[in-house]
């Protein structure tokens, strides 16, 4: 019998722990499937429980060492401190080794005291750095002995070398025996240890985000409801609603759960879950979405889903679903290590036993080892990517690109094609008056306007709102409307000077014995450039039609552009009809259009998208875009949407300028660049130095490269690294 589970895994410390575990289940019988997600510590099984069982399965987990949590959120708060302190006693212990040793190159005052008893002082303070970051070390042998090995484990054997070589001068001094060589390398150990450490702790304060936006979007589901119990209403715990409860909602108060009106008139707000701007009106036997919040009635409703079958629930699956099935990006530092460490043992080896075989002394044979691993110790290696990507997202921020990690960084550069959201992304998300038309020819734009104004002043509706916020951008003074009247769901009818006024859909006229026929043109032409209109009479004769649409943001079209200049395909998404979305899209120049697409099916449009062979790149700013940000290869969020967008997305527009989706793509490929010449210059540099330090000249030369001369060429090559990424500053962007 088929079985899937989520199992939280502590103890994973970059993207090669996730490749160990999954590489020992999908050898394991009974395992159907199996992806581990690092950036949310979750393991996603799809298992035969008549073959293996979740005790069984823990327990390999457990035996690779890591370790199933008990509880279903990760503390990363936990995690990050603890991370923290690790760091910031690295520096403490740490800074006084490198002064101590660079001090002596540089010229800088050492206390006599603390001169003579450098051997003691550094083996001292160096061993507290290696015991705090001593898991390092533990992640390092244990990827070494899996035959995986990472830049932990690159990091365990430059520092295990040289600890262990200055410890072995250190004894030696401290016992009274004279030594051949007395340099210490216990800066070095140090030195990569502070920045390793460095790196993890800005690595788990970003680690987190995943979980908080699933958090974040249970916190949408409200906590009570008001039923209907016996003719008497009884506030209850959403958990205790049942289906066909009657559920009673009120004016501003949001909705518990799925539903179908049985009583009530009201608009609601469904900007969360369908990106709609404009609050839809709800009649008997209309659905109601939970989450969605009531804006005006009051409604009276049977629950029709609840609990994990509400649309917000599937949401939230779909979201955590889409973030887990992401395969985890390792760094290319990280891919050559693989190859990288073996070769590097290997030719240690093969340096000490050659000259061993050749007559030289251990001493002379022991320091060729060390040179060579402390020549190929990962400092050039591990900054190679971190510096670009430091410098990189500095450049980012500083145009108002909120860079979240190294992978969205390496994947933004791929996209091929970008999906915009519609309300909210490409157009402002509250709805606008386009269009004044006058019908007839005894009245004007202004008194049209003045007209649909004074009557709707003391309606709420959002398109209400829209006709009164342009009155006042014209500055139009309102006349006194009597007798109003809310037609339920078509408009408004009112008095003023004696005249008798109405506005509303093409249906309110018509129930009034007016003609629309002449106009019924202009209606279809305005509708299908995605604008709704309402009709203005005075007497029962049609004076003018209003347009009201959610036009587009200033940049949408200049950003659309430049994509396609740098050939990428661009599309659309909304839940919005058709028409609205071939409107907005050929005003634009897309090439795709997807409407009418609800939030939990904006993550399956992705994903054929992804099957077709696009890397995709999904922008948006609502509750609703979650699921389909977190699907899409990479999520692009605007700054100013909701907190679950900003959350689920790897990076985000601060300005809320789509020219920054520009930006952002085309900085991901400028600091892969760098990054990729880093690591050309660190493996060049080690190409070229490590034969050095195995002796492969001594011939020629008639002396060996020291350890001091090998620490000493490897901090060079890490120069060489940072200003290399340094010179990223003079990025410019593609627009301004």
């Amino acid at each position: 019998m088929e079985k899937k589970e989520i199992l939280k895994i502590k103890g994973m410390h970059c993207a090669s722990c996730s490749t160990i575990i999954e590489n020992k289940l999908k050898k394991t019988e009974g395992v159907n499937s199996i992806n581990v997600n690092f950036a949310n510590e979750k393991a996603y099984l799809d298992f035969d429980i008549n073959k293996i069982n979740l005790k069984q399965i823990t327990k390999i987990i457990n035996n690779l060492g890591y370790k199933i949590q008990s509880k279903e959120e990760v503390n990363t708060n936990d995690y990050s401190s603890s991370l923290k302190k690790r760091l910031i006693f690295s520096f403490i212990f740490g800074l006084p080794v490198v002064y101590m040793s660079m001090g002596k190159m540089i010229g800088l005052p050492i206390p006599y005291f603390i001169e003579t008893n450098t051997h003691i002082i550094e083996f001292i303070f160096a061993s507290v750095v290696i015991g705090f970051s001593i898991k390092i070390w533990t992640n390092g042998i244990k990827n070494l002995l899996q035959l995986k090995p990472n830049m932990d484990s690159l990091v365990f054997i430059g520092t295990l070398s040289a600890y262990v070589y200055s410890l072995a001068i250190s004894l030696s001094l401290i016992f009274g025996y004279k030594t051949i060589i007395q340099d210490l390398y216990y800066e070095s150990a140090v030195f990569i240890l502070i920045f390793i450490n460095l790196g993890k702790y800005l690595e788990a304060i970003t680690k987190g985000k995943t979980s908080q936006a699933i958090k974040k979007l249970i916190g949408l589901q409200p906590k009570q409801a008001i039923i209907l119990k016996d003719n008497q209403e009884v506030k209850i715990d959403v958990s205790e609603v049942k289906v066909n409860d009657i559920i009673l909602i009120k004016p501003g108060a949001k909705i518990p759960v799925d539903g179908i009106i049985i009583d009530g008139y009201s608009s609601v707000d469904e900007k969360m879950i369908t990106g709609e701007s404009i609050p839809v009106e709800k009649n008997i036997n209309e659905q109601v979405i939970g989450g969605t919040i009531n804006k005006t009635g009051f409604l009276k409703f049977k629950a029709t889903k609840i609990g994990k079958d509400t649309m917000l629930s599937q949401i939230i699956e779909t979201v955590e679903k889409a973030m887990g099935s992401k395969p985890p990006i390792q760094l290319l530092a990280d891919k050559t290590a693989l190859y990288f460490v073996p070769a590097v043992i290997f030719i240690a080896i093969i340096a000490l036993t050659t000259w061993l075989l050749l007559g030289k002394s251990f001493a002379f044979a022991l320091t060729a080892f060390v040179a060579v691993l402390i020549i190929a110790c990962p400092c050039a290696l591990g900054l190679a990517t971190p510096t670009a990507i430091m410098v990189g997202t500095g450049l980012a921020a500083k145009y108002g690109i909120l860079i979240k990690s190294s992978q969205a960084l390496e994947k933004a550069k791929n996209v091929d094609f970008i999906i915009f959201d519609k309300t909210g992304t490409l157009t402002k998300g509250e709805p606008t008056v386009t269009d004044i038309i006058k019908i007839t020819q005894n009245t004007n734009e202004q008194t049209i306007l003045q007209l649909a104004a004074s009557i709707e002043k003391y309606s709420e509706h959002p398109l209400a709102q829209a006709i009164i916020n342009k009155a006042k951008e014209k500055q139009i003074n309102l006349l006194e409307a009597k007798n109003f009247q809310a037609i339920l769901g078509k408009g408004i009818k009112a008095d003023i000077n004696n005249q008798t006024i109405l506005l509303g859909k093409p249906a309110l006229i018509k129930e009034n014995q007016i003609n629309i026929d002449l106009i019924e043109k202009k209606l279809q032409n305005l509708e299908a450039s995605g604008k709704t209109c309402v009709i203005l009479s005075v007497d029962k004769k049609i004076h003018g039609i209003i347009a009201i649409a959610d036009t587009l943001k200033e940049y949408s079209q200049l950003a659309i552009a430049k994509l396609h200049k740098l050939n990428k395909k661009t599309g659309i998404i909304t839940g919005d009809n058709i028409m609205v979305g071939q409107a907005i899209a050929k005003q634009l120049g897309m090439d795709k259009v997807l409407a009418d697409v609800l939030p939990s099916d904006k993550a399956a449009e992705i994903a054929k998208l992804q099957k077709q062979g696009y890397k995709v790149c999904m922008v948006g700013d609502g509750i609703n875009d979650a699921p389909a940000l977190a699907q899409a290869d990479i999520g692009i969020a605007l700054g100013s949407g909701s907190d679950i967008a900003v959350e689920t997305g790897e990076i985000v527009l601060i300005k809320d300028d789509l020219r920054d989706v520009v930006t952002a793509i085309d900085l991901s490929k400028y600091t892969l660049k760098k990054i990729k010449q880093n690591l050309f210059w660190a493996f060049f540099y080690n190409t070229i130095s490590i034969p050095v330090a195995a002796g492969a000249f001594y011939s020629m030369t008639q002396s060996l490269l020291s350890p001091s001369i090998a620490a000493g060429a490897m901090a060079f090559s890490s120069v060489s690294v940072i200003s290399n990424a340094l010179l990223m500053k003079r990025y410019k962007p593609l627009i301004k």
